[in-house]
């Protein structure tokens, strides 16, 4: 993004770092901290919230910082960032809360809490940038339209893979093209993997087991790809994704779609999994040009015959980008990725063995479910669970292994947060229809 390295530069300058606030100190938002730290001029990480302290410490403390303040309350955070200081607190909401902070970053990936904080920053007019797809497939459109009647921005950060497919997605549109898949580059995908299958693997990336399985048995893909749908509109082919198995160079996978079948369905999220994918990992869009003259150009750029293009980007960076997400929104007001209206798209809940009435469903990456994309107006009109909802219901009847969870197979707790906000939801897009 040139126009925001130039932007931050002058913010150097000027002495006047966009200061933003990150609630989440594990192995991502330490990476966020450094990063913003150490390799972004004119940003600083004004304030760090997380459970336990010696986590928000630690972030500090690896990106080199030593003069960190504890604080507890708002008032306290306020002061600190005032008097050009930075804080660590275990109240999240001490830095939605405080002044001088321009946004919240949230890098939690847990659906309630990251519900309540994301309630509370636009309550207090702060600008959300989160790496919380899961939570943005559950809610994000009715969130996305409560910041939007704030005046405030809530948006997915760049650098992992929805925010890398938006700004292709946006590209590419920007070239007159027709984007007509969004797609993922996926090496390993097994809905059956648990934490104990994926125990040696975490503990080789200093990761959790529940992250790293809810990446290998398809959850956290379909919650990506969901919210991608949700914010281009476009839809899914089928329950699941064709999650097409495939080797070879992204470029020749164009031949898996049919044209008429994508803009009859106005586009669809996607992906490819494959050992032998190039590049690998990555994502693609897929695009169409009717234009003749068009066409001619692009077989001379080497685009290839058509009718669809292929347009990727060979890596996602996750943590690299996310200072730069926080500056578009800071700086420019350009919402990164969000639902503009109603979900296309829902992540459902399926079991990932036999379950027995009586069990209290786990969570993500768990023993229990899997998640997969589905139709929204499908997940609607069958009641279908989803899986952003699914940990700590019980199951009033036994469930087969891969069935898909209604909420009539479940007694879903009193009181949660998140459930309020999927009736809200619900009845906000019924009655807009957008």
């Amino acid at each position: 993004m040139i126009i925001v390295d130039t932007a931050l530069r002058e913010r150097e300058r000027a002495g006047d770092p966009v200061r933003f606030a990150m609630i989440g100190a594990g192995y991502m938002g330490r990476g966020v901290v450094n990063q913003a730290i150490n390799s972004v001029p004119g940003m600083d990480v004004a304030a760090i919230s997380n459970r336990n302290l010696d986590q928000a410490k630690r972030a500090y403390d690896e990106a080199g910082v030593t003069d960190y303040v504890v604080a507890d309350t708002a008032e306290q955070v306020s002061q600190i960032v005032a008097d050009g200081g930075r804080a660590i607190t275990t109240d999240a909401l001490a830095l939605t809360r405080a002044d001088g902070v321009d946004a919240v970053v949230d890098v939690t990936g847990a659906i309630g809490f990251g519900a309540e904080v994301t309630l509370d920053a636009i309550a207090a007019g702060k600008h959300i940038i989160t790496m919380n797809a899961e939570l943005d497939a559950t809610v994000g459109p009715i969130l996305a339209h409560r910041a939007r009647e704030a005046g405030v921005i809530l948006t997915l950060a760049d650098g992992d893979q929805p925010g890398v497919q938006m700004n292709l997605y946006r590209q590419v549109t920007s070239l007159g093209m027709e984007p007509l898949v969004c797609g993922n580059i996926k090496g390993l995908q097994d809905p059956y993997r648990n934490p104990t299958t994926q125990a040696a693997y975490a503990e080789q990336w200093n990761q959790k087991p529940e992250m790293v399985t809810s990446f290998a048995d398809g959850t956290k893909i379909s919650f990506e790809q969901a919210i991608i749908a949700n914010a281009t509109g476009m839809t899914v082919a089928k329950r699941g994704m064709h999650g097409h198995p495939y080797e070879g160079h992204i470029d020749d996978a164009v031949g898996l779609y049919d044209i008429d079948e994508l803009r009859e369905l106005g586009g669809i999220v996607d992906y490819v999994v494959g050992f032998g994918i190039k590049p690998g990992p990555g994502v693609y869009v897929f695009a169409a040009n009717d234009d003749p003259k068009q066409q001619e150009y692009l077989r001379l750029y080497k685009l290839g015959d058509g009718p669809l293009y292929s347009f990727y980007t060979p890596y996602h960076l996750c943590h690299f980008e996310v200072p730069l997400s926080v500056a578009r929104v800071v700086l420019f007001g350009d919402v990164v990725m969000a639902a503009p209206g109603a979900p296309t798209v829902e992540v459902i809940t399926l079991a990932k063995t036999d379950l027995a009435a009586g069990t209290t469903i786990d969570g993500l990456g768990g023993y229990h479910t899997y998640g997969e994309c589905e139709r929204a107006a499908i997940t609607a009109a069958a009641d279908l669970l989803p899986i952003g909802v699914a940990q700590g219901c019980t199951l009033v009847r036994d469930v087969a292994k891969d069935q898909a969870l209604t909420y009539a197979d479940v007694d879903v707790p009193p009181g949660r947060l998140i459930d309020e906000l999927r009736a809200e939801q619900r009845a906000h897009f019924a009655t807009t229809g957008s």
